[in-house]
């Protein structure tokens, strides 16, 4: 059996770091990726990597210029009705439709690229029908 060693503590730390940081907010629309930190995150939850807990994120809803509503992306192969391929930098991604969540503008850190417009709206119906059941 593999374990594996969450760093919470890091994460409280960075966490503390964003949270208290005080920038303008960028400058974000719906289809957009952005790298965010994501977090050391529980159970099943996706987590983000590297020293900034940092994942793609699709943005789904902007809901203002603080906030959006967003989908952790993945490069590891998913399938099933939880998931979503997608291009990302012509590279095969997963959005993980069972992670969508509200994120806030401080998680954001750089852009990667912006979906098409008609593929955005194949991800919210993919979302709205898990949702529905």
């Amino acid at each position: 059996m593999v374990f594996f060693v969450k760093n919470f503590i890091s994460w409280f730390r960075l966490k503390i770091k964003i949270d208290g940081s005080n920038h303008k907010p960028p400058f974000f629309r719906e289809g957009e990726v952005w790298w965010c930190s994501t977090g050391e995150n529980i159970g099943g939850e996706i987590s983000g990597k590297g020293p900034h807990f940092r994942r793609p994120v699709l943005i789904v809803r902007k809901l203002d210029r603080f906030s959006f509503v967003g989908i952790p992306l993945t490069s590891r192969y998913k399938e099933g009705t939880w998931y979503f391929a997608l291009k990302v930098k012509d590279r095969d991604n997963f959005a993980v439709l069972s992670q969508v969540r509200h994120t806030d503008y401080r998680r954001m850190d750089k852009i990667l690229c912006t979906i098409p417009t008609d593929e955005l709206c194949r991800i919210k119906k993919a979302v709205t029908d898990l949702l529905e059941g």
